[in-house]
């Protein structure tokens, strides 16, 4: 088994922080649904450009470890992860068996991507 590195964590980590940036820029305004739509936008591409300054260079760095489909494999886990916390904690949404369970597909799904190749 490979030593763990830095280009193994740090993506990781870079990409947790970016999802938390991409998830408030998409979702953070439907808190606040009387604000005028311009300012929403307007706001919530101030977030992303957070969000895409922590993406890129995660990816770039992740690159020297991980496959592309690794890394995107990745970003999906995290990101419905972000999601589910954000959508419960900040919306104050609940999340049903059907998501944990589609979720969980989701999660399968990515643990095949990181068996490497089926001969």
């Amino acid at each position: 088994m490979p030593a763990i590195s830095a280009a193994h964590i740090l993506p990781i980590v870079m990409l947790i922080g970016s999802n938390v940036f991409m998830t408030f820029a998409w979702y953070g305004h439907l808190s606040y649904k009387s604000t005028a739509l311009w300012i929403a936008i307007l706001v919530s591409w101030s977030i992303a450009l957070a969000e895409y300054m922590l993406a890129v260079p995660a990816n770039r760095i992740g690159s020297a470890v991980y496959s592309a489909a690794q890394l995107k494999t990745m970003q999906e886990v995290i990101t419905l992860t972000v999601f589910a916390l954000f959508s419960v904690f900040w919306l104050k949404e609940q999340l049903s068996w059907n998501h944990v369970i589609g979720f969980a597909l989701i999660a399968a799904g990515a643990f095949f991507i990181f068996q490497g190749k089926v001969a």
